[in-house]
């Protein structure tokens, strides 16, 4: 019996799919302005519909309730982008410095210690070290809280003052990021 059941729920929401699947698409494209997501929104809207198909067809407008589910994924979508615009903005808004003769090997030496940190002690030191951000400037760039940010660079300089030697880590790693403009590496 369960099967039968199954089964009529799922040509009932195949029915769904097909009805309105080029509407949510539509709807996910005028919400966000990206073509290419629309597709991947409705489709995501309409799988989260399926886990709830039991609710969802209950309901006395389906399609109004699909709507609200591309409406919701749209709206977290496009604050998903502003925050990561933020993210970038303030990596790309610090000037640059350029100096003469720069440590180029203090530099290498800094780099490959900060490659061996974990993303986010390496995010923290360098937005913090090289970058020269305020704590609050790198929890709103890393979209983390103020107190997470003085831990993880705090242990990211513990780590860094055992990899690079206790007594020139700071001085070395700072003057190294500052002068060769670098910002930990390649692989963020």
């Amino acid at each position: 019996m369960g099967t039968v059941v199954d089964d009529a729920a799922s040509v009932e929401f195949h029915a769904f799919f097909e009805r309105h699947y080029t509407e949510l698409s539509r709807l996910a494209h005028l919400l966000t302005g990206e073509p290419d997501a629309a597709d991947d929104l409705a489709a995501d809207a309409l799988l989260a519909l399926w886990h709830r198909w039991d609710r969802v067809r209950a309901a006395d407008h389906p399609a109004a309730y699909a709507r609200g589910v591309v409406a919701n994924l749209a709206r977290t979508r496009i604050r998903s982008a502003v925050r990561e615009r933020r993210r970038v903005a303030l990596f790309w808004s610090q000037r640059e410095e350029k100096v003469e003769n720069p440590d180029v090997a203090g530099a290498v030496d800094v780099q490959e210690a900060l490659r061996r940190l974990p993303f986010r002690k390496r995010a923290c030191v360098v937005l913090r070290h090289a970058f020269d951000l305020s704590e609050k400037d790198t929890a709103l760039a890393l979209g983390v809280s103020v107190g997470t940010v003085k831990s993880q660079t705090s242990k990211g300089m513990a780590e860094l003052q055992k990899l690079l030697g206790p007594q020139k880590a700071p001085l070395r790693m700072h003057a190294a990021m500052a002068r060769t403009g670098e910002a930990g590496g390649r692989d963020r």
